[in-house]
């Protein structure tokens, strides 16, 4: 429900808040006053085109804002799609557009596109008028209705559900396809890729150790020759290390004698003797392993050139190489089973078709019977409308194949005038008509239009008495479960209202104005004689009374 409405510098508007209820909230006033201007005031703030020339003159800007109280399952996950707050309530909502013709939107002061504004008014508000026509007329929201009206919103979402999983599967198999026919391209190629990674007999580590081996083996002269000094400079026959130690251990032991103190430094002693001794070992044993191969070396080098071939190839390391291998590997074994796997794919998606064939037969035949209902509940209604000759039908019309939404398309065809061939719903009618019609249709759905706002401009054009009377009970019948928003010039209409708001316009400043205010007791009672035909007449006010008084 639209809680309130504020318009600023649009066209003669200068700064206008309207305050709306529930129920049949009806906007009255003189022609050119500015009612029509609210209802494009509202379709901006739903998303609608905008032109820079609205902007009124000499102002930079114009802006709509709108305070909405609404918390439907539909809107709360469209506020989440575009990552807001669905819990925040009240619901703002915000538009302006520059004279330079920049527009910009808002939504709880979050900005988002026009297209995500559009979206979000489709769930708040259907706006019926010359200029206007909203979700009704959409062809997705036209098959929503009949499955709504008729009951079949479930077995739709089984459609939509089962229509998905043969999507996948289909997909599933043209991937698995393609993958196949391409593994087949590159046969040969992949053949080579395994023979040669799984001839080459990789090991993991291999290609650092042979690294080593050929410095070892490139060096063996010098690194024998060193690791023999090393041995000669600890154990040698002349002046070693060991010896040193060894005249060291005498020395401390005469030392002991006189100090018994420093028998802790046997400690330090053995110990120093003990790694020297072992590091003589180690170096003698190195020197030992150590000799000139080249033999060897060639079969080291040819083994490293191998691996940095295969690395060039396939891969920056041993573990990149091997896994390339397993994959050239894999991607063969696919050859051999795509053609299994393609077939029992096949039997699924079939499997699947079929029962989406069915539900969706099932769907159309309900689905049938139900717009064949609506049009007929829809078409009775027109006469008190205005439109005696009238006739609504929702055409079911078979499409080739079965689509997420079923096997046919419903399309709203109005034939409103004699002799005339029905013709789609939005081009068959006039302003007033297409509003007069919408309020059949809205009348009849009843409970099942989600939408929580209706706006009807001109749903008054062109009728008067008895018609009038008709339109104003179906408004009021239609407002018991929506909020109801209209711009009417017949008092008939005007005195049914829940909120009775009255646009005036006056020349401010040099400028021309137009302002509202909700009408209350005897100003409300002034404004029903005036659109009788004369405020100050007894009897027009006397008939403004009469409308008043309660049924």
């Amino acid at each position: 429900m639209i809680r309130e409405l504020r318009v600023r510098d649009l066209a003669t508007i200068g700064d206008v808040t309207l305050s709306l209820g529930p129920g049949l909230n009806v906007l009255t006033g003189e022609t050119g006053a500015g009612k029509s201007m609210l209802v494009d005031a509202l379709a901006l703030l739903l998303g609608a085109r905008a032109d820079s020339g609205a902007v009124r003159s000499g102002a930079k800007r114009l802006l709509v804002e709108g305070v909405i109280e609404e918390s439907s399952p539909e809107l709360m996950s469209a506020l989440e799609d575009l990552g807001l707050d669905s819990s925040e309530q009240p619901l703002v909502l915000r538009r302006e557009v520059t004279v330079e013709g920049r527009s910009r939107g808002w939504v709880n002061g979050s900005p988002v596109s026009m297209g995500s504004l559009s979206g979000i008014g489709e769930l708040l508000v259907d706006l019926h008028g010359q200029h206007e026509t909203r979700t009704l007329l959409e062809p997705a929201r036209q098959r929503e209705v009949v499955d709504e009206y008729g009951a079949t919103a479930g077995l739709a979402r089984e459609v939509t559900e089962q229509y998905g999983r043969v999507e996948g599967l289909r997909k599933e198999e043209v991937e698995l396809g393609a993958r196949r026919d391409e593994v087949k391209r590159r046969t040969d190629y992949l053949r080579h890729v395994v023979k040669e990674i799984e001839g080459a007999g990789l090991r993991l580590g291999e290609d650092d150790e042979l690294d080593a081996e050929a410095r070892r083996l490139a060096h063996a002269g010098s690194l024998t020759g060193f690791a023999r000094m090393i041995v000669e400079a600890l154990d040698g026959d002349e002046g070693s290390a060991l010896g040193a130690l060894a005249t060291a251990d005498k020395a401390l032991s005469q030392l002991e004698k006189t100090d018994p103190s420093v028998d802790a430094w046997h400690e330090l002693l053995d110990s120093a003797f003990a790694q020297l001794q072992e590091l003589a070992r180690v170096a003698g044993d190195y020197a030992d392993t150590l000799e000139e191969d080249p033999g060897r070396l060639s079969e080291v080098e040819s083994r490293r050139d191998l691996l940095y071939r295969l690395k060039q190839k396939y891969g920056e390391t041993i573990a990149q190489v091997l896994d390339t291998g397993r994959n050239a590997a894999e991607e063969l074994d696919l050859v051999d089973r795509a053609d299994f796997d393609l077939k029992a794919l096949a039997r699924r998606r079939e499997e699947a078709e079929g029962v989406l064939r069915a539900t969706a037969a099932r769907l159309t035949e309900k689905r049938t019977a139900a717009a064949k209902r609506l049009g007929r509940e829809v078409t009775r209604l027109l006469p008190r409308l205005g439109l005696s000759d009238g006739v609504v039908t929702l055409e079911v019309v078979p499409l080739d194949i079965v689509t997420s939404h079923g096997a046919e398309d419903l399309r709203l065809m109005a034939q409103l005038n004699p002799g005339l061939d029905p013709r789609p719903f939005s081009t068959s009618a006039s302003g007033g008509e297409l509003s007069r019609v919408m309020l059949a249709i809205k009348t009849v759905l009843g409970a099942h239009d989600r939408v929580p706002t209706l706006v009807f401009d001109e749903v008054d054009q062109g009728i008067g008495g008895e018609v009038g009377l008709a339109v104003a009970e179906l408004l009021a019948s239609v407002s018991e479960r929506h909020q109801v928003l209209v711009i009417t010039h017949l008092p008939t209409i005007a005195a049914r209202a829940d909120r009775h708001l009255v646009v005036a316009k006056a020349v401010q400043g040099g400028l021309a104005t137009s302002d509202v205010a909700v009408l209350h007791g005897e100003d409300r009672v002034l404004e029903l004689a005036r659109m009788l035909g004369d405020p100050d007449s007894d009897t027009a006010r006397r008939h403004a009374l009469a409308l008043l008084s309660p049924r």
